[in-house]
């Protein structure tokens, strides 16, 4: 019997971009250097979400728990984070209250307690892997922090940390396609 995964692309690197471009993004506007707008939005919706949920999709065609989970969960995070900014503009007056510090700290907290357990997973993957959802598990309790102390200050740390994150991410991404391009370990992962 054949095997025809070897015929399939490696679909991490496509989650790992639409993880990690959003993530810098909206943590340029955590650390205060850009404001909340349509580019967060619209990378969220599309690159974020929907990239990482076909990135996931694929993961589970490719018997791979691990990758399916996060690139699948991490999509949703990004459209349900985006539906949390929207839908109370687009429901009726009165239909949807908007998320408040404390609601948010507690989504938030949940997000890290799902990546820690995530990362714990890491100790079987390479070090880039472990760098990307250990600063990820911080990144969630900072910013959960920073919501349920009402901190701007935490809040500033958690987007420039988020930056590393996302970066770590892209990096992990571009190791795994030029490493397979040239067939050689040019990006150490």
């Amino acid at each position: 019997m054949s095997n025809h995964a070897s015929n399939v692309a490696n679909p991490a690197p496509l989650g790992l971009l639409g993880f990690g471009m959003t993530t810098i993004l909206l943590n340029l506007h955590n650390a205060g250097i850009i404001s909340l707008s349509a580019v967060i939005i619209s990378m969220g919706l599309f690159l974020g979400g929907f990239a990482q949920v076909v990135a996931g999709i694929m993961e589970f065609k490719a018997g791979n728990t691990f990758g399916a989970t996060a690139f699948t969960a991490y999509g949703a995070f990004w459209w349900s984070l985006v539906g949390i900014w929207v839908l109370p503009f687009m429901i009726p007056q009165g239909g949807v209250q908007g998320a408040d510090e404390i609601s948010m700290g507690f989504y938030l907290l949940l997000w890290g307690i799902f990546t820690l357990g995530m990362f714990i997973g890491t100790f079987k993957h390479n070090i880039v892997t472990r760098v990307v959802f250990g600063s990820l598990t911080l990144l969630f309790f900072l910013l959960a922090l920073g919501d349920f102390t009402g901190s701007h200050f935490i809040k500033t740390i958690a987007g420039y940390e988020g930056i590393f994150c996302g970066a770590s991410a892209i990096y992990s991404a571009l190791g795994q396609i030029i490493n397979h391009e040239f067939q050689s370990d040019v990006l150490k992962l």
